[in-house]
Parts: structure tokens; sequence; C-alpha cells
């Protein structure tokens, strides 16, 4: 099967082709075909499958050929942080390069004039952080009576950052009448409560099980203290001779001061997390890419949205309070039917966050020592009672893993919201 045989045009199937792409995914394979149709779609697919041009490229097709119903844009992708809006818009623009369809993206965290100018000069198809949308909507630079298309890309997440009032009342400023796309690594309960009240009959489309990790990434955990974690981490990039390491930790200042370690150790790194400016943030990605730097550290702001081509390794230097967060987390390995590799160090203050993983995926991931650095505590025994070094929150410091990437929201404070809580009226991030 190729790309043409499910109903897309010859200017679509060029574009995908210009990207290397001739044979669809298993998602883009049913999704494809059920957005053509004009239908309600959720849809869920491990991270990596090609969701997005799965949403895209019928996008495009159905707006070639259907008239324009209003003014302003005709369909609007809404994603829960700025690096997957920026990925999605740029999907777009390359899909849409042989078509007159013109689009635009919006987030927080850089200056909105030059959004809202570009807004008023007209798009078709518009990506956005819900946050930042909201805030060009109350300014009167974006109008929504022409809307024929709502997607909520990774709306699970969107959920958990707290954007959920944002989404109702987006959805309550819309046509009625209009086409509303889900498309998801995961569907919680609640999303799936949201779904019922705003997608039409949909066509359910679920490629594989729900919270499971793709085939071709290996998975292993290390036991080891967690003083002695990013000695490790150290030994094991230099002496595997790794040149590409996406490392994940649950704090931003953690990732600071892991960055510096490996900096101090003579590893090339650098930190991508909601503190640091969108430039920041953007030019620590790029150098990433380019190979300027060995080891991007990310907390879970990182999870969804980057593409890194044949990325080979993710190591989770903390493992998240969350355990669907480890789903997307190793899921930036392994993308495009890419082998991959995802290892965790794991102190024994972790034992429970490794226990809600390996219940949710439904294996136990392997262990493996590294000699001169085996854990004096193991991590399956329960740690002793009392303070802990962190302040006696527990392994997560009380860091708010909701608002990782809120990038000096000014309507939301820092405090934080630990493993405990994950209401999502708790973590409103402008992202």
């Amino acid at each position: 099967m190729d790309f043409s045989s499910l109903g897309l045009s010859e200017k679509l199937v060029r574009a995908t082709a210009d990207q290397g792409y001739t044979t669809p995914s298993p998602i883009q394979e049913k999704a494809i075909p059920a957005v053509l149709s004009g239908k309600d779609v959720m849809a869920a697919a491990q991270t990596g499958t090609g969701k997005t041009a799965g949403f895209t490229l019928p996008l495009l097709q159905r707006l070639a050929e259907t008239p324009r119903k209003g003014k302003g844009i005709r369909a609007l992708i809404l994603a829960p942080t700025r690096e997957l809006a920026a990925q999605v818009a740029a999907s777009v623009e390359l899909y849409a390069r042989y078509m007159p369809t013109s689009s635009a993206v919006v987030f927080g965290g850089v200056k909105i004039n030059p959004q809202i100018a570009k807004l008023r000069r007209g798009v078709d198809v518009l990506v956005a952080t819900p946050g930042r949308l909201m805030d060009l909507y109350q300014q009167g630079a974006v109008r929504f009576d022409g809307v024929e298309t709502l997607i909520l890309d990774e709306a699970d997440r969107m959920l958990d950052m707290g954007f959920i009032r944002d989404i109702r009342k987006i959805i309550g400023l819309l046509p009625t009448q209009r086409q509303n796309l889900m498309f998801s690594a995961t569907f919680s309960g609640d999303i799936r409560k949201l779904a019922e009240g705003m997608l039409n009959d949909p066509v359910q489309i679920e490629v594989a099980t729900r919270n499971t990790t793709a085939d071709n990434v290996e998975q292993s955990v290390y036991p080891v203290d967690q003083s002695q974690k990013s000695a490790l981490l150290s030994q094991l990039v230099k002496h595997n001779d790794w040149q590409q390491v996406l490392v994940f930790t649950r704090t931003k200042h953690g990732a600071n001061r892991l960055t510096q370690k490996l900096e101090k150790d003579g590893i090339t790194a650098a930190a991508i997390h909601g503190n640091k400016s969108q430039g920041a943030r953007t030019r620590a990605l790029n150098d990433f890419k380019q190979g300027e730097v060995r080891v991007l550290v990310a907390t879970d702001i990182a999870a969804r949205g980057l593409d890194i081509k044949q990325l080979p390794q993710v190591v989770n230097f903390e493992l998240p309070n969350i355990p669907e967060d480890y789903v997307h987390r190793i899921g930036r390995t392994g993308r495009a039917g890419e082998s991959g590799h995802a290892l965790s160090l794991v102190s024994a203050d972790e034992g429970k966050f490794l226990a809600g993983i390996e219940r949710l995926i439904k294996k136990e991931l392997p262990r493996k020592t590294v000699e001169g650095f085996e854990p004096s505590v193991s991590i399956s025994a329960r740690p002793k009672p009392g303070p802990s070094a962190n302040g006696g929150r527990g392994p997560g410091g009380g860091q708010n893993r909701g608002r990782s990437g809120n990038g000096g929201n000014p309507r939301g404070n820092n405090s934080g919201n630990n493993a405990q809580s994950r209401r999502p009226t708790q973590r409103r991030e402008t992202a």
C-alpha cells in the first residue's frame, strides 16, 4: 500500500515522498481514510508511529477540496507544549509545500505582536498551545467562526498540564458544525470523558494496546545509589561512545546540575526546561540535532514533540512520577521503525515508581549492574523512615512535574505539585 491508495492527492503524495516516506504506517492506514470521510476520529497509537501525518495529510486534502465556510482560520490544532506545537507546524508546512494552504504556529515564551500580525494577514491552519491561543483571542487577534476542523494532539498530556478549562472555553467558541479529531499515544479515562462531550459518533482507532512500549526499543534498569548516578551516566556515555543521548530528569534544577557535572567530565551537554527562554530551548535542541551537543538533559516538557531522527539512546536519570510519562519519554527513541535503547538509573527510593511503570507496561524490565556502581540498598528494599535528603517530600522533592514547561508563566505559580496530585485544574501552563 502507498499513500495514493489512501485517497490522497498527487501533491500530498509528492510531499510525503520528499520526506522519504512512501509506505503509510498502521495508524496512517486507518486514520487517513477516516479523516477524509469527514467523520470525527479518536485515535491512539504508540509515540513515533506517524500520528502527525495521520491527521495532517487528510486535513490538507479536505481543506483543498471543500469551500471555505467563513472568515479566519479553517483548521485549529491544539498541542500541549511549545516544542510539539512547533513540530506539528513544521509538518503542516512540509506536507503543504505544493499547495496554497497557509499556516502559522503560536505559543508562549516569545513576543506576541509578530503572532498577531501574522494572524491578521490570515491563515488556513493554526497550530497553537491553549494558553497563548486564549491570550490572542482576548486581544481580538483571532476569530473562530470559520473553523471547520478541531484537532487535539496529545490530548491526555493537555489534561495533565491543566489545559482542560481553556480547551472547554475554546470549544465553546467554535462553530457547532465541525469535524473533531483526537490523536494521542494514550487515552486515560478522563480523556474519554472529554471525548464523550466533544466527539460525535467517532471512529475509534487503536493500533496498539494502550500504554505499551515499542518492541524495537531495548529497555533496561541500572540499580545505583542516587549519589552515584551522575558518575555512572558519565561512564556509560564515555565507555559506550554515545554521541547522542537524551536524558530525562524530574526537576529543572536537577537538569541544570546534571548538565554542569557532565560538562566537568568533558561531555558536551545542554539543558532544556521551562525556566529556559524559548530561544535557549530552540538553540539547545538544534545543537543536539546537529551533533554539537552529545547529551541533552530535559524535563518532561521534552517527552512529547521532540522528533529526532534515529535517536539511539534515551536515559531516565530519574524515573517520572507518573508511569505513563515513561512511555512517552522512551518513545523519543525507536521512532519510524528504527531500533533504540532506553535505560533507567534507579535508586532505592524510586522503587515505587519502577513498580508502577512495570505494572503499566505489563513487563519486568531487566536489571543490569556496572562494576564499581553496585547499589548499597536494593531497589526492592523499603527505605528507612525519616526525612529524605530533599526535605522529606519523597523522590520528587515536590517538583511541579505538570508545569516543567511553563516558561515563566505569569498567571501560574511554580509551587510543587508532587506525585500525589495530578488534578488538571492545578496544572495551568502557558506553553
